[in-house]
């Protein structure tokens, strides 16, 4: 056995994104939510519409009920963006998949905690690659399941609603949850991401409970209205309420 070999790519934007202090919330639209007719160009719009990552679920109809894309989609897609390329894998076991997906052009790499019994090895793993790795939470998942693993996470994402499908409504009893998250994460420097209803009625929820990165599918893509409905989910995100 040889080893990985996959190198990092190399984006000024991908650095940026991945190194942001400023407490800017970053807007990830799901491509689950797009025209899979016409993805290039849909990714290529909401770039244009002012996303700042590209959010792709992959899903295998055994860990969750649904089936949607592969390596080769994303491998597809990489060319019609600049933006990050947040690959989130709702497979099992997702570890004999990682390198493709490396390959393919991923930035940053999400496993389930729930997946596989090995979590540590599989991000040792995807870092290894020169990937971001991150890790997901679905909701019956406590926050204790990424305490022993924080060393080698660059994300952590907290599933709002039972993953496998789009446009399902908004768990709010996760908020408590994204807050003892943000909790464990202190001052290091790991995104905090939520997926799952995320709308302009739910974004000033998520930030308040101190996430950093909103995933939102059905909320961006529906209407057309592309860079209207971004905005309207970061303004609401920054009016964080009381």
């Amino acid at each position: 056995m040889t080893g990985p070999r996959v190198t990092p790519r190399r984006n000024s934007e991908y650095d940026w994104a991945m190194t942001n202090d400023t407490n800017d919330i970053l807007i990830a639209p799901s491509i689950l939510a797009a025209d899979f007719a016409k993805l290039g160009e849909e990714v290529r719009a909401i770039d244009r519409a002012g996303c700042d990552w590209v959010h792709v679920d992959v899903m295998d109809g055994h860990f969750v009920p649904n089936i949607t894309i592969g390596p080769g989609v994303v491998a597809a897609i990489r060319p019609h963006t600049n933006k990050v390329l947040d690959v989130h894998l709702m497979i099992a076991p997702a570890d004999p998949f990682i390198e493709a997906f490396a390959e393919a052009g991923s930035d940053i790499i999400t496993v389930h905690a729930e997946a596989g019994p090995h979590l540590d090895r599989s991000l040792q793993l995807i870092r290894s690659l020169g990937r971001k790795a991150g890790v997901s939470l679905t909701p019956q998942t406590p926050e204790s399941a990424v305490a022993y693993v924080l060393d080698r996470i660059d994300l952590i994402l907290v599933m709002t609603v039972n993953p496998g499908f789009g446009g399902q409504t908004f768990i709010p009893a996760m908020m408590q949850k994204v807050r003892r998250v943000r909790a464990i994460i202190g001052r290091r420097p790991i995104h905090l991401e939520v997926d799952g209803g995320v709308t302009p009625d739910t974004a000033g929820a998520c930030a308040s409970a101190g996430a950093d990165v909103l995933v939102a599918g059905s909320a961006v893509f529906k209407g057309g209205k592309y860079r209207d409905n971004i905005a309207a989910i970061r303004t609401a995100a920054k009016s964080i309420p009381a």
